[in-house]
C-alpha cells in the first residue's frame, strides 16, 4: 500500500531549486517563504467553524440518555450540573470522538468533563470533520 501512496504523494510536493551556476540545480536549504508552502491537509480549508463545534457537542451531550436536554448548554458541567459519574463522562467523550472522526488521547479526554472543554478541544483539533 505505501508504495502505491508513494507517487500520489510525490506529484504534490514542490522542491524548490537554486542552480548557484552550475549546470545542474541544487536544492534550495533556506527556509520556504509562507507564500510557497501549500497545505497537503486531507480536509482542505473546509475546518469546522467554532458555531458548528458548539451545536454538534450540544447535540450530542442532549442525545445522552441520562441527560436532561432543556438543562445542556455550552457552559455545562457533565457531573456538576448534569448529574453524570465518571463512566458516563468517559462515554460522552465517546461519542464525540466518533461524532467529530477523531480520537482524543486518554491524557486529554480525562481533562474534558465539560461542553466548554469539549468545544474547546475540538475547535482547536485540525483532524475534526
Amino acid at each position: 500500500m505505501a508504495a502505491a501512496l508513494r507517487p500520489a504523494i510525490l506529484r504534490h510536493i514542490r522542491i524548490p531549486v537554486q542552480t548557484l551556476g552550475r549546470s545542474r540545480p541544487l536544492p534550495c536549504l533556506h527556509p520556504l517563504p509562507t507564500s510557497m508552502i501549500r497545505s497537503m491537509s486531507s480536509h482542505g480549508d473546509d475546518h469546522l467553524t467554532r458555531e458548528e463545534v458548539v451545536e454538534r457537542v450540544l447535540d450530542v451531550v442532549k442525545s445522552f440518555p441520562k441527560v436532561d436536554p432543556s438543562k445542556v448548554n455550552p457552559d455545562v458541567h457533565f457531573q456538576k450540573d448534569l448529574g453524570l459519574d465518571s463512566l458516563d463522562t468517559v462515554e460522552i467523550v465517546m461519542a464525540l470522538e466518533e461524532e467529530f472522526k477523531l480520537e482524543i488521547p486518554d491524557k486529554e479526554a480525562d481533562k474534558i468533563d465539560s461542553c466548554s472543554l469539549a468545544i474547546e478541544y475540538i475547535s482547536n483539533h485540525p483532524m475534526a470533520v
